[in-house]
């Protein structure tokens, strides 16, 4: 039951992002990984601040629509390079595309599941 639900919550957000054009949307499956901080990290990236800020608010509002949750933390909108919505669960990280290039944050997590999310 709970992987299901976390499935489309995985599917909300990638939704969300791409529906703002988001860029080299995944998903990692943390779950295997006994010292990881969530199940799931989404990730994405985009080449301005202002479509940054715009993929954040739209996760925000489709998690809120569809699935009736707000984020628990959120961090970096002030700024927009690097922008953490927390949902307890699924940690979702969107990444000015410079900055998601330079920490590599799927290098860390190398032993999970990946997930690539596109348009269709």
């Amino acid at each position: 039951m709970v992987e299901n639900e976390d499935k489309k919550e995985l599917q909300v957000i990638a939704g969300a992002m791409l529906d703002k054009k988001a860029k080299d949307v995944v998903s990692l499956d943390l779950t295997a990984i006994g010292t990881a901080i969530s199940d799931y990290f989404v990730v994405c990236n985009a080449d301005s601040a202002t479509q940054v800020a715009a993929i954040c608010d739209n996760v925000e509002e489709c998690m809120l629509e569809k699935c009736k949750r707000g984020p628990i933390r959120k961090q970096g909108r002030e700024n927009a390079f690097w922008v953490i919505l927390d949902y307890g669960n699924i940690v979702v990280h969107i990444f000015k595309t410079e900055y998601r290039e330079f920490y590599r944050l799927e290098d860390l997590w190398a032993d999970a599941k990946k997930t690539e999310y596109d348009e269709q």
